[in-house]
């Protein structure tokens, strides 16, 4: 009898543990990309009062050119996570310049086939960071260094004199810099 009821007790603890860390993931402003979870305990989260400005110096691609990059993915999960805490999407100003090898992300999916052999697998992300506010840079001397042209591009996508001078621009005007 003790011992059937320790049984129990230890799998009601453990399926409390799993229910508890069983989340759906959440997309509040990104939609369907940059899932994230609800942190109940959380003392430290975004204001809702606040507006922030945040640009983001992107230059990492995927490893395996059939998968989204997570770099382009965390943006989403960056802007999700705000708008969970509360942040209204208007409060959510984002600006991404992409360079180096970021670059090849930003390739409408004829140009990326063509490397690749599949369709650009992050032009959905970046359709849905637009959508969401997100304003997409690319850099211009990214492009004339990898002999690339505007017609290469997602159509979605702003050209940048450079991503230096983008974010020079930027960040007196009180955008936070990260960087993926």
């Amino acid at each position: 009898m003790k011992s059937s009821h320790s049984t129990l007790l230890i799998l009601f603890f453990l399926f409390g543990i799993t229910t508890a860390f069983a989340q759906t993931p959440q997309f509040p402003i990104v939609k369907e990309y940059g899932g994230i979870y609800e942190i109940p305990d959380a003392s430290e989260r975004p204001d809702p009062s606040l507006e922030y400005k945040v640009i983001i110096d992107l230059t990492g691609a995927a490893d395996d050119p059939k998968q989204i990059s997570r770099w382009v993915d965390n943006i989403a999960r960056m802007m999700n996570l705000h708008g969970l805490a509360g942040v209204p999407k208007e409060r959510l100003k984002v600006k991404v310049v992409v360079h180096g090898g970021a670059v090849f992300t930003l390739l409408n999916d004829e140009n990326y086939s063509k490397r690749n052999e599949v369709d650009n697998p992050n032009l959905p992300v970046y359709e849905a960071l637009k959508e969401a506010g997100a304003d997409i840079m690319v850099c211009g001397q990214s492009l004339v260094a990898r002999n690339l042209k505007t017609s290469d591009l997602w159509p979605g996508v702003r050209i940048s004199h450079s991503a230096m001078t983008a974010i020079t621009t930027y960040v007196p005007q009180g955008y936070t810099l990260l960087r993926f």
